[in-house]
């Protein structure tokens, strides 16, 4: 077992709830929890609803996840050493939520307990691994996309699917004729989700047309009854059948076993689910899924669509974030040719976030960064080409002589000026960058900030006249990571047109 133990407890590390193995110390947790709080409440205020965020670390035993269940109360899960928080991390999530509504829940409420079996691995990403910050700093979005629903005839895709979208079940069952599409908007952990369900009637005969209706899909279920031998051993030939006709090899599918209700007649069982959900994964690029549902009791088909949902929103973001990285990775390979030795400096109020840092550090392309300097106010990162990152707070803001380029981040949030600290550091910027050098000067606002207002009680005009340094302001609403994607990649523009 990778989990040791299972947490709940609120921001002072009172322990509400909890499940572990004799040797795990849950005090030990509730005071990393009590500490671990102000870093979640700092993430959780990058998401728009405000409601989740975690983080990891490794103590010499264990490897902790901590995960908001909302304002007040964290999940904590122990993991044992070799455990993959990635990997788990999914697990930890649908826990949260489940943990929430048994929290808020109210007399007569339903609550599904059962967790879905993700079984899959989540691709190693490189992160910086000084910082306990881990998660992404991504916002709010909508996903709109178009996914299949596959397998035998009478298996009870339409049935899930009118579960979902209709809340209702027929007994009265007609085969789908060719094709069936329903669209239905839901929301999805702050994201909004839009699906074209895409029906496809299983009949051989159907065959010479799901060519077309299986064109564009990007995620997929494929649906095989519990009660059915003959549907399950049918999953490979949908499997291949889905490769044939989709050019995207990888997109995301989940294996579904409806029908759990019918416990008396079932004919496979769940280790046989999961046993061939890993089989194909073993195989082939894609990682599957497997859940277990019953579209006559409703049980599980919302967390199977949160599951297939997980899978797409996680892909997009991923080949989002690969594109743009991409952008910056050119970027940087063309200033190197031109200087041989790159630096970058990152300024923010605390070692435990820098998000500008963490996206040059999350650029698979450029290698292992290594760990040359480790002080309490700066670390220094250096990496095989020739970049070097460094990172500093605020009182080391005078510390950036060396850096071709500085980031400087500010909160300037539901606040009504900005503090004077700021300027100040802002000036010892200015009077330390080499000449040449681009200062970008970040700062986080809402709708009801005035900008002008920010740059006015900014202004370091004066300190410019005498510097050939380029300066910018950028303002950082709630597409966070993407405001500081777009200005990273304008900064290092600013820099190669220089050289």
């Amino acid at each position: 077992m990778e989990v040791e133990a299972v947490i709940v407890s609120d921001s002072e590390g009172l322990i509400i709830a909890g499940e572990k193995r004799k040797d795990v110390d849950i005090e030990l947790v509730s005071v990393l929890t009590s500490i671990v709080n102000p870093v979640l409440e700092r993430m959780r205020n990058e998401f728009s609803f405000k409601k989740f965020g975690n983080t990891s670390f490794d103590t010499e035993d264990h490897r902790l996840l901590f995960i908001s269940v909302d304002e007040e109360r964290i999940l904590s899960l122990v993991l044992n050493h070799m455990a993959s928080p990635e990997k788990l991390s999914p697990y930890g999530l649908f826990l949260a939520e489940k943990t929430a509504q048994i929290l808020s829940a109210e007399e007569g409420d339903l609550i599904q307990l059962s967790v879905p079996n993700f079984e899959f691995e989540v691709e190693n990403v490189d992160r910086l691994k000084n910082q306990l910050y881990q998660m992404d700093l991504t916002t709010k979005g909508e996903y709109r996309f178009k996914f299949v629903i596959l397998g035998d005839h009478e298996v009870g895709k339409t049935s899930i699917i009118r579960r979902f979208v209709e809340k209702k079940f027929s007994e009265d069952y007609r085969a789908t004729i060719g094709l069936n599409i329903l669209t239905h908007n839901f929301e999805f952990f702050g994201n909004e989700i839009g699906v074209t369900l895409y029906d496809l009637g299983a009949q051989k005969f159907f065959r010479r047309f799901r060519k077309v209706y299986y064109s564009g899909a990007q995620a997929a279920f494929i649906v095989f009854d519990l009660s059915k031998r003959e549907s399950f051993n049918n999953v490979l030939n949908w499997y291949r059948e889905l490769k044939e006709f989709t050019t995207d090899e990888e997109i995301p599918i989940v294996l579904v076993g409806n029908k759990s209700d019918l416990s008396e007649e079932r004919q496979v069982f769940y280790q046989e689910g999961v046993k061939q959900a890993n089989k194909i994964s073993d195989k082939e690029i894609i990682k599957l899924s497997y859940i277990e549902t019953s579209a006559l009791t409703g049980e599980n088909i919302e967390d199977a669509f949160n599951l297939i949902s997980f899978h797409y929103v996680m892909k997009s973001k991923e080949i989002e974030d690969e594109r743009r990285s991409e952008l910056l990775y050119e970027k940087i390979s063309s200033i190197i040719k031109k200087k041989i030795v790159f630096t970058l400096s990152f300024v923010a109020d605390n070692t435990m976030w820098s998000p500008g840092l963490q996206i040059i550090g999350d650029i698979k392309k450029l290698g292992d960064q290594t760990l040359v300097r480790d002080y309490e106010d700066e670390q220094v990162y250096q990496y095989p080409n020739g970049l070097i990152t460094k990172q500093h707070v605020y009182s080391a803001a005078d510390d950036v002589s060396s850096s071709d380029g500085v980031f400087c981040i500010f909160d300037a949030r539901d606040k009504e000026h900005v503090d004077p600290q700021w300027k100040e550091i802002i000036i010892k910027i200015i009077e330390n960058s080499k000449d040449k050098g681009v200062v970008l000067i970040g700062i986080r606002a809402t709708e009801s900030t005035s900008w002008s207002q920010i740059l006015e009680e900014l202004n370091v005009d004066d300190q410019l006249e005498n510097r050939t340094i380029d300066l910018f302001f950028f303002r950082i609403g709630t597409a966070f990571r993407l405001d500081i994607f777009d200005q990273l990649e304008s900064m290092l523009s600013v820099i190669d047109d220089k050289y």
